[in-house]
């Protein structure tokens, strides 16, 4: 059987200071190419257990594998660089550089992560390259790849956001409610393009959201509930 490309078991963090917040996950797997919904209310702490796979946290005891490494037992510096070269992230407000072009910000994980670099050079050409065949898979025109982001529209910076999170093919995506600003057409063919190249670079896909509508497009969908539990209101 494959080797998951997230595996959680009996994960447990306490927020420093707040003696009353704890978070703890008995067990949470995700497939290579799935695609998993997490549901949760706000202060269900999705964004703390976001976080604790990220790397961003670490977890006061259990275990926390992204493609068969336990970041548990990880430096901070070296959790950053783990997260860099395995870990595409597409963020809720998106965090592209204003002033930075569409190729600068697509090709800035690079930055930070020689092993990612390369496997974005893998397809036939150089990194650049492969930054321009994502955006023009995504439907971003080919004239905007030298265009500064703060001059794109809300459609656009969206593309951006998932040929950052996708170049270098990282075997994990986690989404955090990137379509929570988004009207229901607009959410469809944000999903529609994320699931597309998804599929095409061969990554798994783990999205938070509050809104179960979206489930059905999914794979799986888990409550936070349901996998986690806590023992004060999260942020």
């Amino acid at each position: 059987m494959p080797t998951p490309v997230l595996s959680v078991t009996d994960l447990a963090y306490r927020w420093p200071g707040r003696a009353g917040f704890g978070l703890s996950v008995p067990e949470l797997t995700l497939a290579a190419q799935e695609s998993v919904l997490l549901l949760g209310e706000s202060g269900s702490g999705k964004s703390t257990l976001l976080s604790l796979i990220c790397g961003i946290l670490q977890a006061d005891h259990g275990v926390m594998q992204v493609a068969g490494t336990d970041l548990t037992g990880l430096s901070r510096s070296a959790r950053d660089r783990f997260r860099a070269e395995q870990i595409g992230v597409i963020f809720q407000q998106f965090n592209l550089l204003p002033f930075g072009s569409v190729a600068d910000n697509v090709l800035l994980p690079l930055r930070f992560a020689p092993e990612r670099r390369k496997r974005a050079g893998d397809a036939g050409g150089d990194a650049r390259g492969e930054a321009a065949r994502l955006c023009h898979a995504l439907g971003l025109p080919a004239a905007r790849f030298t265009a500064r982001a703060n001059t794109l529209s809300v459609g656009q910076q969206q593309r951006v956001a998932v040929a950052r999170a996708l170049i270098g093919q990282p075997p994990l995506i986690v989404a955090d409610e990137p379509t929570s600003a988004l009207d229901a057409g607009s959410q469809a063919a944000f999903l529609d393009l994320l699931f597309t190249q998804q599929a095409a670079n061969g990554a798994a896909l783990l999205m938070v959201s509050h809104d179960a509508r979206l489930g059905a497009r999914f794979d799986r969908v888990l409550r936070m509930e349901e996998i986690a539990k806590t023992t004060q209101a999260a942020a």
